[in-house]
């Protein structure tokens, strides 16, 4: 990690260690509390007889609904932000929700686990007249870790013409519509180090500025002004022209398929819950063409959970046919939530998080038609699970072409906010899957981290064929961050950081090859296709750690890479080659990435 008396880094080339500087500041307890302490139920008597459960519901404390008229709302934004600026590990959960309207004069600025969010059916039915802002005062300038935070369906007016949004992992920022700028860095141009942009129009420039890599998809920008490490783009209108290495541009014309994350609006004073259609070869944004296309459900129809609620009654709430709407907060689970229906729709707000008692998994789904996750953080527990989310049972083989399941913005954690393991966090057993935007991260710094302590061998394996993966973050596992075992898989853009805390080199030994892959392809895959894929190294506890390569994959004409590149940190361990036996080594303590266009 970065000494605290390196600068910050020029436009085009980052200086060392996204998370430099973990001292005191990092793990900086939030500030008293001034909106009162999390509403924590009395938990259900699990063997109560089973009765019939209601739909719908208030939406909790920690939901805070502001229209036009609401007096002293920047306020209120203001006691959000102060309680969670620093408040990195934790158990604050809040979502903003503001009615269709014009609002003026407001800065928003979010904290941890805050969202803010429109209530219309289109961003420009609620306008906010300044700025939803993320920087990064309280790490000393450095955006690094910036993580979950959110910003969907609103349109900004910014103040000075462009809005800040200075973040890293878990922070999209979704069907937004920017009358400006848009500037990803932070004041100063900082460490910044994203993210993930999807349904926006941004009537101005994107400056990316500092920022080390970012996916931006289906949406439309005025002008990008430069890049970094990785910067892909797919179905994007106004994207700059497919330039990689050098700007360091990945482009595609279209998204080969993608369906944007369900949203809570407002129909009359009805809340409902809207789904947005399947789109293939899909560009530009949902919305810019009048009412989007798709079907909206009542709050009705759904289970409004609150912290406190058994596993019970949530598995309960599913197998009457209702969907879960999570309310910000913290959620302990002493058996898997099943869901077995199609088109199940399970919703959180405001972060809310499933933390997995016992070693179970905290979700399974069954191998059905259009399952929707979204909106959620899984929180390893301190007894190893085998898995924390297994989309499909083991063997699952239904075609789900027309109506697949989508798991968006659905983040797992193995430590950082306590001790946890995990042998593997995310399991895709479901053909057609769309992987829309997830952060798999075993944590490098925080609480109960440690490379026994939070041990997680695994990020994500897919065994289902046909999955589409739009958006992979996966970080610092103890051995492979990706598997691939699935026929015509592809993937849209990966970050990925292997494990810092590995103790020499022995540990990362896969065989007869030096580290493990961070994205590797099985050798009984014939038809593969990625973009835009990146893995660093920063092994500090050994740097003389080699890792031979950050990709693999069987080396046959149907397994298709397009523009890699690996970047050793400061000289902390060396990548001798970029995929394969491919690809020049990274050198001495440059953070100059190594890169391959196409492979083979």
């Amino acid at each position: 990690m970065t000494p605290a008396s390196e600068e910050p880094p020029t436009l085009q080339r980052p200086a060392v260690g996204r998370r430099a500087v973990l001292g005191a500041a990092a793990a900086a307890a939030a500030a008293p509390t001034l909106l009162g302490p999390l509403r924590t139920a009395a938990a259900e008597t699990p063997h109560r007889p089973p009765r019939a459960l209601p739909g719908g519901g208030d939406l909790g404390p920690n939901v805070l609904v502001f229209d036009p008229a609401t007096p002293g709302i920047q306020a209120k934004l203001d006691e959000v932000f102060h309680q969670q600026e620093k408040a990195q590990f934790d158990q604050g959960r809040y979502a903003l929700l503001f009615k269709p309207g014009n609002y003026h004069g407001l800065n928003a600025q979010l904290g941890f686990y805050t969202s803010i969010a429109g209530l219309g059916l289109s961003p420009d039915d609620t306008t906010i007249n300044g700025d939803v802002t993320v920087d990064a005062g309280w790490f000393n300038g450095n955006a690094t870790q910036n993580f979950w935070r959110s910003a969907e369906n609103l349109a900004l007016v910014p103040a000075n013409g462009t809005n800040r949004w200075a973040v890293a992992q878990a922070a999209p920022f979704r069907r937004m519509h920017v009358r400006g700028g848009l500037n990803l860095a932070p004041a100063g141009d900082g460490w910044a180090s994203g993210g993930y942009l999807a349904d926006c129009r941004i009537d101005g420039t994107v400056e990316p500025r500092s920022q080390q890599q970012w996916y931006s998809r289906d949406s439309a920008v005025g002008g990008w002004s430069n890049g970094v490490w990785n910067m892909v783009f797919s179905g994007v209108e106004g994207a700059p022209a497919q330039t990689f290495p050098t700007p360091p541009y990945t482009v595609l014309d279209t998204t080969p398929a993608s369906r944007e994350k369900p949203f809570l609006h407002l129909h009359g004073d009805e809340y409902r819950v809207f789904l947005p259609e399947l789109r293939t070869a899909a560009r530009g944004v949902t919305w810019g063409n009048g009412t989007p296309r798709g079907t909206a459900l009542p709050l009705s129809r759904f289970y409004v959970a609150k912290p406190g609620v058994s596993a019970a009654t949530l598995n309960q709430a599913l197998a009457q046919g209702l969907h879960l709407l999570f309310t910000p907060g913290i959620y302990r689970l002493d058996r898997p939530l099943q869901v077995t229906a199609p088109n199940t729709v399970v919703l959180g707000l405001g972060y809310a998080t499933l933390i997995p008692d016992n070693g179970v998994t905290a979700l399974k789904t069954a191998d059905v038609d259009g399952i929707r996750l979204a909106g959620l953080l899984i929180d390893a527990g301190p007894v190893n699970s085998a898995t924390l989310l297994e989309i499909g049972p083991p063997g699952a083989s239904a075609d789900h072409a027309a109506n697949p399941t989508t798991v968006q913005d659905v983040f797992v954690r193995i430590g950082g906010a306590g001790p946890g393991k995990a042998t593997t966090s995310m399991v895709i057993n479901s053909r057609h899957t769309l992987v829309d935007h997830t952060w798999v991260w075993r944590a490098d710094h925080g609480d109960g981290v440690g490379w026994e302590t939070n041990r997680a061998d695994y990020g994500i394996r897919v065994n289902g064929d046909d999955v589409l993966a739009t958006g992979l973050f996966v970080e610092h596992f103890n051995k492979h961050d990706v598997q691939w075992y699935g026929q015509r898989g592809r993937t849209v853009f990966l970050q990925n950081e292997k494990a810092y805390d590995a103790p020499n080199q022995a540990a990362v030994q896969d065989g007869n090859v030096k580290g493990y892959a961070a994205y590797k392809v099985a050798d009984s895959v014939t038809t593969h296709e990625a973009w835009g894929l990146g893995s660093y190294c920063y092994y500090n506890v050994d740097p003389g750690i080699v890792q031979h390569h950050g990709f693999a994959a069987p080396n046959t004409p149907g397994v298709k890479f397009h523009d890699l590149l690996v970047v050793s940190l400061g000289g902390k361990g060396q990548y001798e080659r970029v995929i394969n036996d491919s690809g020049a080594p990274t050198s001495g303590g440059s953070t100059t990435p190594s890169t391959v266009v196409a492979y083979p």
